[in-house]
């Protein structure tokens, strides 16, 4: 209570009473008591004069009775206590005093000389000194000014005690029945009124306190009703919710919560969310909601009973801008909805047919693999297994037959991986397989010799398989997962180039190979786009005359600064990258407008001309190309000889076979290129309406070899095939005539044509023309 309104109003008139008041009351005493001291002294030196005059003659005489009766008078007149009269000469001391003896307060004296008048004239015959008591403030007061001083004591304790009387009243009882409604309202709870009415300040206060409570009565019963109703959607909405506060700690969950987890609410609420997560994504939640404020974050909840669920958490800040920055979070479970997004993601990543990963999930495995190696200090080998006459299965025995080869293969392959290694199926008959190890060459070598006992068995009656494999190792060969791949196939390629079935280790030349692969691809690009191919022309002649029957075209790439470059390479890249149906189709119109030309020359209008097709190049739309082509130029079909290789027919592909027979249909011949060297050469006969055998140049160059045993399997093998021929109705041509013996022996064995650089070497179009002209007119000349 030191500090309350009533003690300040007290301080503060007594206050003002000590600073107003009592200064003028202190200056009225004052002036009062300056008044009654002259009065004093001004009596007092009267009676001085007079006394003094009175004691002249007794003192000039040394009366000291008459002296002392004088003084005694003195001393009882007034205020004067104490008389004292010398004689100058020092004769004569009289004092006489009426002091009491308890007196101790301060005396005021007075003194006059005492003259005396001689005949001489004055003399200072003494001194006479009075005393009287020092007045104080209250000494000189008069009767009438104590009463006037009571008077005003007794009004100014008058308008003090009123205004203390009326200050509780009128303000201190309100001010504390305020307080008291106050100090209800905040420990009960309730909200308490002011009892009080007044027309005043305090009144007007009164009310609207009141009313002020009246309001907030109101307002808390409608957000309690708020509250209950938004505490029974929180718990009745079908959801997992939960609340967090800064520290993580959890402040309410839901009942459906509850009833998802297992949980009791007393015994999660306060405990840290994290505690609930398991530890392999708990960092993870904690990192995400430190780096947002809202965030959205899927983590592996355990429930009560030990079960784990894959929940997704979406937060938002429920108290933003408030000191307890409370969250709302929803939790979902979509533990089933992860199982589902694990299979596709499993099946976007795997293989359907073999159930290993395909190229997606190899390229994914490929750099873990390659940094697991790294941490173990290991070494990856990186095999890249390509199967052998695969397409011809699918195409001869069915896609059926085809997967179930690949599906066994695959089964026996996982006989012999360790479960460190890692198998794909990259596409098609391609695979790949990762072979973690200290040495991973001499892994990936006794792999791939495992690779090899895999095919020993057929995987059907006639179904016997092959693979050509390229062995890349890292880090010896490859820095990164893309290189190792792509090394590991230029070495599967450089295997399928010698040969096929069996494996190949990488090596730097196969990087100038690829370079030179890779410029002859832009080369062949640059000549279709440029005009560099030119349909060279070589002359068929017949073996008894030696006159030309028809033409072999030949392609060759004239480039601008490196001249003609070897066909054989640009061939093998241009089928390899299917770019040979555009060579094709540039070759073929060429060599024909050369035939028209070649034509107008005498003697020259029965020749043929035969265009090599590589078995991309029979497309649905082949024999109308070529009908156009002979139309334009004016060529009749039969000229036209379409020459194929056993590896056309190896494909026994029926569109092969059709657009073949719709060739023969509209008037072209089939010669059939390079026989006796691939497989099973006779039945082609059977099955395809060939004209023209030509026998491969190995077998013309073998007819004169030094070996008698070469030498005569080589002649009866071309008597054979020269009398099955004819059987048939087939001409048969040789290849490679190079020296007369050759072209005399072929000869005597009944063989039709010839071609080699005996007759003639292939030759550009113009200049052939130029040496046929030129021939035409010195027999013309010699005629």
């Amino acid at each position: 209570m030191n500090n309350s309104v009533e003690n300040r109003f007290f301080a503060i008139v007594c206050g003002a009473l000590l600073v107003f008041v009592a200064p003028l009351f202190v200056l009225f005493l004052f002036l009062s008591s300056e008044r009654a001291d002259k009065e004093i002294r001004d009596h007092i030196s009267v009676l001085l004069v007079a006394n003094a005059q009175a004691l002249a003659k007794p003192l000039w005489d040394l009366d000291e009775d008459s002296v002392t009766q004088i003084s005694a008078t003195v001393v009882s007149q007034g205020a004067i206590v104490k008389v004292e009269v010398r004689d100058q000469s020092g004769q004569l001391d009289v004092s006489q005093s009426t002091i009491p003896r308890s007196f101790d307060g301060k005396l005021v004296q007075v003194s006059r000389a005492i003259i005396y008048n001689t005949v001489d004239g004055p003399k200072n015959l003494g001194s006479i000194s009075v005393y009287y008591p020092a007045l104080g403030l209250f000494s000189g007061l008069k009767q009438e000014e104590v009463v006037f001083i009571s008077i005003f004591i007794f009004a100014v304790l008058t308008v003090f005690g009123t205004a203390l009387i009326g200050n509780r009243f009128f303000v201190i009882q309100p001010l504390m029945r305020l307080t008291a409604a106050i100090e209800a309202t905040r420990q009960l709870g309730s909200r308490h009124h002011v009892d009080w009415q007044s027309n005043d300040e305090m009144g007007r206060l009164a009310h609207s306190f009141n009313e002020m409570q009246t309001k907030l009565e109101s307002e808390e019963k409608e957000l309690k009703l708020a509250h209950r109703r938004a505490t029974d959607i929180y718990n009745l909405t079908p959801a997992m919710l939960f609340s967090l506060d800064e520290e993580d700690r959890i402040t309410a969950v839901s009942d459906y919560w509850l009833l998802a987890t297992g949980y009791h609410r007393a015994a999660v609420i306060g405990r840290n969310f994290a505690d609930l997560v398991t530890p392999a994504t708990r960092d993870k939640f904690v990192k995400r909601r430190q780096a947002e404020s809202g965030m959205t974050v899927t983590v592996k909840f355990v429930c009560l009973d030990g079960r784990t669920m894959d929940v997704l958490i979406m937060e938002s800040e429920a108290g933003a801008g408030a000191q307890d920055h409370l969250s709302l979070s929803v939790m979902t479970d979509v533990t089933e909805l992860k199982a589902s997004e694990d299979r596709n993601h499993r099946q976007a990543i795997t293989d359907h047919l073999t159930g290993l990963l395909n190229r997606q999930g190899f390229e994914a495995v490929l750099d873990n693999k390659i940094a697991a190696a790294d941490a173990a200090g290991q070494e990856l080998a990186c095999l890249f297994v390509d199967l052998d006459r695969f397409k011809w299965i699918n195409d001869n025995m069915g896609h059926a037959a085809g997967d179930t080869a690949l599906v066994e293969l695959v089964e026996r392959l996982k006989t012999h991986l360790a479960p460190s290694d890692e198998a794909a199926r990259l596409g098609g008959d391609e695979f790949a397989i990762l072979l973690p190890a200290k040495d991973a060459e001499n892994r990936a070598k006794v792999m791939c010799e495992q690779i090899a006992s895999i095919f020993e068995t057929p995987f059907a009656p006639d179904m016997h398989l092959s693979a050509s494999v390229g062995i890349a190792i890292y880090p010896h060969h490859a820095e990164t997962a893309a290189e190792l791949l792509q090394k590991s196939d230029m070495a599967m390629y450089a295997k399928k180039r010698d040969g096929k079935n069996g494996a190949q280790l990488f090596d730097n030349a196969m990087l100038d190979r690829a370079r030179s692969r890779a410029e002859i691809e832009a080369n062949i690009e640059a000549g279709l786009v440029d005009n560099w191919f030119e349909a060279f022309l070589q002359p068929i002649v017949t073996l008894n005359g030696r006159g030309i029957a028809g033409f072999e075209a030949l392609m060759r790439l004239n480039h601008p600064q490196k001249g003609l470059m070897p066909p054989a390479e640009i061939i093998s890249v241009a089928e390899e990258t299917a770019k040979i149906v555009r060579v094709g189709n540039v070759i073929m119109e060429k060599a024909i407008a050369n035939l028209a030309k070649i034509s107008r020359i005498s003697g020259m209008q029965d020749t043929y001309l035969a265009i090599n097709f590589s078995p991309l190049q029979f497309e649905p739309a082949l024999p109308a190309r070529l009908a156009a082509i002979v139309g334009r130029h004016g060529i009749r079909p039969e000229r036209i000889v379409v020459e194929i290789t056993e590896a056309v027919l190896m494909h026994d592909n029926p569109q092969i076979r059709l657009i073949v027979t719709e060739l023969r249909r509209f008037g072209c011949r089939i010669a059939l290129d390079d026989f006796g060297t691939g497989y099973s050469s006779l039945s082609y006969l059977n099955r395809f309406p060939v004209d023209i055998i030509k026998i491969d140049q190995s077998f013309t160059r073998a007819i004169n070899d030094g070996d008698d045993d070469v030498r005569q399997k080589s002649r009866m093998l071309i008597e054979g095939i020269t009398t099955l021929s004819h059987k048939m109705n087939c001409t048969v041509i040789a290849e490679g005539i190079e020296t007369e013996e050759e072209c005399r022996t072929l000869h005597q064995m009944g063989l039709d044509y010839g071609q080699g650089y005996l007759f003639h070497r292939p030759q550009h179009a113009a200049t052939l023309i130029d040496e046929l002209t030129a021939s035409q007119s010195a027999v013309a000349r010699a005629s």
